[in-house]
């Protein structure tokens, strides 16, 4: 698709189609919508991209990302509860945890999955700063809430025998029926889940 472009616009299409979600025409009506806003945008958003890329780093103990210059809000706030930890795959993961207002604890982000196809392996995820947070006393239960798929559940299988032992106790999330979902439409292991997962109706 954008090969008939001018080699800067081909660029960004190519990067831009990069990102999660975004195809071929989807970067086209970014970029297209960027440049119909003229140069300041695209230099606006080049900076905010800029100074993100230059003052955003990995908290060194649960790897949220933070300010360089700044403590890591999750790690110093003294309203939560260290004794749970929940243990997600991405960033995004704790801030959608967050939004629910139901967890008050520690998180630890891997960052990716136990991948051996993809070469991604035990050392690439912090395992042992997690480790080291749970050797360290205080953590009661660690929250396992890797997604629902073939590489969350061996890595969710991997981590349940690293940690047994080590704490109170490793759970690990249910996943259930959306809400508004219809039976019609429910695969048999979401259902399966939804029933495994069930608690006292109160």
């Amino acid at each position: 698709m954008a090969s008939g472009y001018p080699p800067p616009l081909r660029s960004c299409l190519e990067i831009l189609q990069k990102l999660p979600g975004i195809g071929p025409k989807s970067a086209q009506r970014i970029l297209f919508h960027l440049l119909d806003r003229g140069s300041e945008a695209t230099r606006e958003l080049a900076q905010a991209l800029d100074t993100l890329a230059s003052s955003i780093s990995l908290c060194p103990a649960c790897r949220v990302y933070k300010s360089s210059d700044a403590p890591c809000g999750f790690c110093e706030d003294p309203a939560r509860e260290g004794r749970h930890l929940c243990v997600v795959e991405t960033a995004s993961d704790v801030f959608l945890i967050e939004a629910t207002g139901e967890f008050r604890g520690q998180y630890h982000v891997l960052h990716g999955l136990l991948s051996p196809l993809k070469g991604i392996r035990p050392e690439q995820l912090g395992l042992d700063a997690l480790e080291k947070r749970v050797e360290g006393g205080g953590v009661e239960e660690v929250i396992l809430a890797t997604p629902p798929t073939a590489e969350g559940e061996a890595t969710a299988s991997y981590l349940a025998a690293l940690l047994g032992g080590k704490v109170g106790s490793v759970t690990r999330i249910a996943y259930g029926l959306p809400v508004g979902a219809d039976f019609q439409y429910v695969d048999p292991q979401t259902l399966s889940r939804a029933l495994s997962g069930r608690k006292v109706f109160s």
